[in-house]
């Protein structure tokens, strides 16, 4: 069984960018759904499909890449883990590859992106860094 569907999500998502593949499945739960959003929101992926199969959920996230190719997300890891969870406030949240990545950041308010935490005076525990 499955404890950590965060760390699949990005594992599956990291190695289908490596591969240039178009789409990946991932396990649906409000959480990695909620990601999907923001990753959409941000411009890193074009689009994510819910998928009823069984005997689980499904997410179809649909991976963007630029017109020659290139990658769009060039790397992705967890940061705050099961074990150690990772909070910061507002005050605390640096950039990512000098301003060319995000904070996936789970606040209050729901999933944000660190920009739009830094806009809604917002922190929380952080999930994930995409560049």
């Amino acid at each position: 069984m499955m404890t950590d569907l965060v760390a699949d999500m990005l594992t599956r998502i990291r190695n289908a960018v490596r591969n240039r593949a178009p789409a990946v499945e991932i396990l649906q739960s409000n959480l990695t759904r909620n990601i999907a959003d923001v990753l959409k929101r941000e411009g890193f992926i074009l689009d994510y499909t819910p998928l009823e199969t069984k005997p689980a959920a499904r997410l179809r996230v649909y991976l963007k890449y630029g017109p020659e190719g290139e990658l769009v997300i060039n790397g992705i890891q967890r940061a705050s883990r099961p074990g150690r969870r990772s909070y910061r406030g507002v005050e605390d949240l640096g950039t990512v590859f000098h301003g060319l990545g995000i904070y996936v950041i789970s606040t209050p308010k729901g999933v944000l992106s660190d920009r739009e935490c830094r806009k809604q005076r917002v922190g929380g525990e952080v999930l994930c860094r995409v560049w």
